[in-house]
């Protein structure tokens, strides 16, 4: 595969290096950034190309990822379309609340076009990304799956839930370390160093997510399996819910998705 990826910040970065280190096979990786010193490092890479043209990332690519800021969305759609071939070229888009048909307004229907939603974790081949396509891009979802998949787990979604998926996912890397964050303020308190604290509270929590993951259990059948009657699992489990732990979580959740739909 020869891949693009029009503006390397934050979440181009972080794909940029789940492709080269995931097991993506590509051919050739083109990374765009205005200012492409801060992208130096990239330019010793194999089969990695660093340019602030996107127009000649798109010539040299057959999959094209736009990871600009949304705002600048319609910019770039503008500079790329006289380069943009629809029997050749596959667009995935992974800007936050940008629909699919505002890609088509610009380079049209006959062009696939994916809209996907990766978090930050895909640097570490763990991201849980989110896929949507128009009907020319339905073909082609196999192209974003073959991507995504190697950098984590995807999910093919109706385009309605993407905003929902972005609260869930991306926004959702924050929330959850926020939560590790707590942990590890506890585990202080209740006698470890930092270092510590913070090692208990991420291998706990990766250890809770695998669980899951490996048994297809629900949480709650997990939870039961370590609350004995009169035990300190549920009496912190009960405090925490008398506090408003999952109240203030779904509460969280619905304010982000209501943020997202105003932008």
């Amino acid at each position: 595969m020869k891949i693009a990826i029009l503006g390397t910040g934050n979440l181009g970065l972080s794909i940029a290096k789940g492709i080269v280190n995931g097991g993506v096979g590509f051919q050739s990786l083109y990374l765009t950034k205005r200012n492409t010193s801060l992208l130096e490092s990239w330019n010793s890479k194999p089969k990695v190309t660093v340019t602030s043209s996107n127009s000649e990332a798109v010539k040299n690519a057959e999959i094209i990822l736009i990871a600009v800021q949304p705002k600048q969305l319609q910019t770039v759609l503008n500079e790329i379309k006289p380069f943009v071939v629809s029997e050749k070229h596959t667009i995935i888009s992974v800007i936050t609340g940008r629909k699919i048909s505002e890609i088509e307004s610009v380079l049209g229907e006959q062009v696939a076009i994916i809209r996907s939603m990766p978090n930050t974790a895909i640097s570490v081949a763990q991201s849980m990304t989110c896929l949507c396509a128009n009907t020319k891009g339905e073909k082609n979802l196999f192209l974003a799956k073959n991507i995504f998949n190697s950098l984590g787990r995807t999910l093919e979604i109706d385009e309605k839930l993407m905003q929902a998926s972005t609260v869930i996912c991306a926004s959702g890397i924050a929330f959850w370390m926020r939560l590790i964050r707590a942990t590890t303020q506890g585990a202080i308190q209740l006698g470890f160093d930092a270092k510590e604290a913070q090692e208990l509270s991420m291998q706990t929590c990766l250890g809770a997510a695998s669980l899951l993951v490996s048994s297809g259990s629900h949480p709650e059948e997990e939870i039961d399996k370590v609350t004995t009657p009169s035990g300190c699992t549920i009496e912190g489990l009960n405090e925490m819910e008398h506090q408003g732990l999952s109240s203030s979580l779904i509460k969280g959740l619905v304010a982000s998705f209501e943020k997202i739909n105003q932008i």
